[in-house]
């Protein structure tokens, strides 16, 4: 079957670094609560440094690990719930700032499922399109600003930062996908954006979306039923990209889970019956980043090196929409 090989990869993180100990001077939590219930101890948060930028760095870092040119690339995907404009997309700004002037540039939300729907989209792309070379797919999420941090529950659990990946095409390579939604669970996890305003509205056009009252724009979870999702939809999701293939999921060497809670990553592994040690997780050292935690994961991954080329791996993410989507290749 027709697949792709990854590159080059690339991250950046900002400066600024929150412990969990910093959240007890501004509401009442503590470390260990923090640890027990999400597994995470700290996390980097913007200093200033907007969606955009944080997504550059990292393409940056990934064309050079890939030693290709930007002028190279066919097509630019980002990924991202934070962006900084309504319009331009953040695919357009990086391609501009990169100088990538003959990708075209497309934006997608699909919440922290974000990066595997991206590169499933790339994938696509490379396999119809023989024009398009290379693919750069941006992961780039700047959540602490959309973050209420007046709400214990919630603030303690997102971070900021970027991920970004090279890929081409690659023939007689292992690759399945297995992407989907459920929208009716929309209302679990959301953040609103400016409601309709205009000189002329009296209000009569006024739909209610059922949606929960929530504070301003800030992020809104109900932590239950997102938690029901998740350890739902992971195993499902993976199993799901295995069969379409006949691919037994105990040949992985590695699965790169989106990191929302340890609990969720935990209970999955339990679900599958796979080893936790197959699992990829450092969600201690960066929270939930949304679209961007796959892609730090297997950035650090393979800096590490624990994941090394002709590994079996797998990407499976889940999130707001709701989205979910799994991925197993061969890096």
């Amino acid at each position: 079957m027709q697949g792709i090989k990854i590159l080059g990869t690339g991250q950046y993180l900002p400066g600024k670094k929150v412990v969990n100990e910093d959240f007890t001077k501004i509401v009442e939590t503590s470390d260990e609560w923090i640890r027990t219930r999400t597994g995470m101890s700290e996390r980097y948060v913007s200093d200033g440094e907007p969606t955009w930028y944080m997504g550059l760095e990292a393409a940056k870092a990934a064309i050079k690990d890939a030693g290709i040119s930007p002028e190279d690339i066919g097509v630019i995907i980002d990924s991202s719930v934070s962006p900084d404009y309504y319009t331009p997309s953040m695919a357009c700004v990086i391609q501009g700032k990169l100088g990538a002037v003959n990708a075209m540039t497309i934006d997608i939300n699909c919440a922290c499922a974000g990066c595997v729907y991206g590169i499933d989209m790339a994938k696509r792309y490379l396999q119809s399109d023989e024009d398009i070379k290379y693919a750069l797919v941006i992961s780039n999420e700047n959540l602490t600003k959309i973050t209420d941090y007046s709400d214990r529950s919630t603030c303690v659990l997102f971070g900021d930062g970027a991920a970004a990946m090279v890929i081409e095409r690659r023939d007689n390579a292992l690759y399945s996908s297995y992407l989907g939604a459920d929208g009716t669970g929309a209302k679990y996890l959301f953040a609103r954006s400016i409601p309709p305003h205009n000189a002329f509205m009296t209000g009569n056009g006024k739909v209610d979306d059922e949606f929960p009252e929530s504070n301003s724009h800030y992020l809104y979870q109900d932590g239950r039923e997102v938690y029901k999702f998740a350890t739902r939809t992971l195993p499902r999701a993976l199993q799901t990209a295995a069969e379409k293939i006949g691919f037994d999921i105990n040949e992985l060497d590695a699965i790169i889970p989106h990191q929302a809670n340890a609990r969720i990553i935990e209970t999955a592994a339990k679900n599958l019956d796979i080893s936790l040690d197959k699992f990829v997780i450092n969600i201690h050292k960066h929270a939930n980043t949304s679209s961007a935690s796959i892609p730090i994961a297997l950035h650090e991954a393979i800096q590490e090196g624990r994941i090394k080329p002709g590994d079996k791996i797998a990407f499976v993410g889940f999130g707001a929409g709701l989205t979910f989507g799994a991925i197993i290749m061969e890096f």
